[in-house]
């Protein structure tokens, strides 16, 4: 048990088994948790009935309620270390991130040193398809935004495609994580970065969903633009005070 894929689902049926089976086929002895906030739709039934596919390779958690991204990703960090897992992922149920990209992600980590293995939009080799101009304006925006306000060297701060090895999430006081949007991403790479993890960004291309519905919001937006000022203001006060070296 080497390798997790954590995959946050709400209203997910249209994706779901396609992205299990797409991950599997890869044959790269990858995991698979779903963490299902009670979708309406039946994601978790769907995950249910391909158990005795993929037996001891397949996992839900089920919640109730729709609790947050942020949330959902750390229930499943929690699941996982407590397996022992050692490589544990976060992607996207919509396919808008490649899963043969896990693999690149894996070996950055595994083989070239990195404790944090970024899938990034904004590095040389990655960009965006399908998305409309506003998007772009938000997500690249936002990424520069964060990047002056904290000085973190990540291009793409809000990316949600992401490895993290063991000792990342064995040393981060999950409870203390306070975002469940575009925040939560910003604050798990800021505080990866500010205890001495070395974080590295692998160029992906990024597909805009093309079945079922995008959860974003003007309320996930806000928290991301309050939260950069929130995390750099904690920051400064010594929240993310680094705990080993660099």
């Amino acid at each position: 048990m080497e390798k997790i894929v954590i995959i946050p689902t709400y209203n997910e049926k249209e994706n779901i088994a396609k992205i299990i089976a797409a991950i599997f086929s890869l044959q790269q002895d990858f995991h698979i948790l779903v963490v299902d906030d009670g979708s309406p739709d039946g994601t978790a039934q769907i995950v249910k009935d391909l158990f005795t596919t993929y037996p001891q390779q397949l996992f839900l958690e089920e919640r109730k309620g729709k609790l947050g991204l942020g949330t959902a990703y750390i229930h499943g960090f929690k699941w996982s270390l407590q397996k022992g897992y050692q490589y544990i992922f976060e992607m996207d149920a919509d396919f808008s991130h490649n899963p043969a990209d896990l693999i690149r992600l894996y070996n950055a980590c595994k083989h070239e040193g990195a404790d944090v293995a970024v899938g990034s939009r904004y590095v040389p080799g990655g960009k965006i398809e399908n998305w409309p101009i506003d998007r772009h304006i938000y997500s690249r925006g936002g990424a520069l935004y964060t990047k002056l306000i904290t000085w973190m060297p990540v291009n793409d701060p809000t990316a949600g495609f992401v490895c993290y090895t063991n000792k990342v999430l064995a040393t981060i006081n999950l409870n203390a994580i306070q975002f469940i949007g575009y925040a939560f991403q910003i604050e798990m790479k800021f505080t990866a970065w500010k205890l001495g993890f070395k974080i590295k960004e692998v160029p992906i291309i990024f597909i805009d969903r093309k079945e079922g519905v995008s959860k974003m919001s003007k309320g996930i937006i806000k928290e991301g633009v309050l939260g950069v000022l929130k995390i750099q203001w904690q920051s400064i006060l010594g929240k993310y005070k680094k705990s080993r070296t660099s």
